[in-house]
């Protein structure tokens, strides 16, 4: 497929963005990446905000989308945190500069956009810890004693997730599907429900 023009002046925003930050990256570097001169780029975007607005806005609709389809999966509420947790990584390591981009600097949008992505972001959140608290009431995860404890494990298994841009590589050792069975596996281990052990038949 073909790149449109705008298409690369959010690839080079989005690699400055994660590169040197929202705030240290001018209009004038952006418009250098992309060959042209800094007042032309106004003939294709409105503003660098309007460009941090449409990379943090692509990234955000991956997320609900993957929320959804979670949500909407078969089998037990364990399966379903597994394929959210594979969707996840599938983003933050498949599209590493504009999810970085995402997770960093969506506090520099202006309103009423940033509250709109703090509510996405929530919304994200709530899926996830929705999902440990029905693991817990179907049997598939561990109870964790609460909505309390269901929201700082999501907050820590998004955290955890959320780091994988920094390191992640797409010509090392790992590929995709490798980093998600790892993080699963880590995740999984803390979250399987304890085994009770068969009660033992009585002998005469």
């Amino acid at each position: 497929m073909v790149e449109t023009r705008r298409q690369q002046i959010d690839d080079v925003a989005s690699a400055l963005f994660r590169q040197r930050g929202y705030a240290a990256t001018s209009v004038r570097e952006i418009a250098r990446g992309v060959d042209l001169q800094g007042a032309s780029l106004y003939a294709h975007v409105a503003s660098k905000e309007a460009l941090l607005w449409s990379i943090v806005w692509r990234v955000a609709e991956r997320f609900r989308l993957a929320a959804e389809e979670a949500l909407a999966g078969p089998g037990p509420s364990a399966a379903r945190l597994a394929m959210l947790v594979r969707a996840h990584v599938e983003i933050v390591a498949g599209e590493r500069e504009d999810a970085a981009v995402f997770l960093q600097d969506w506090r520099f949008l202006d309103e009423p956009h940033r509250t709109e992505i703090a509510a996405r972001r929530e919304a994200y959140e709530a899926v996830l810890r929705g999902l440990l608290v029905e693991g817990a009431r179907d049997g598939s995860l561990r109870s964790l004693g609460g909505t309390v404890d269901a929201a700082v494990t999501g907050r820590a298994i998004l955290a955890a997730l959320n780091g994988i841009p920094a390191w992640y590589q797409p010509d090392g050792a790992l590929d995709m599907v490798a980093v998600a069975d790892a993080y699963l596996s880590i995740f999984m281990r803390g979250l399987q429900p304890p085994v009770v052990p068969a009660t033992e038949e009585a002998h005469p």
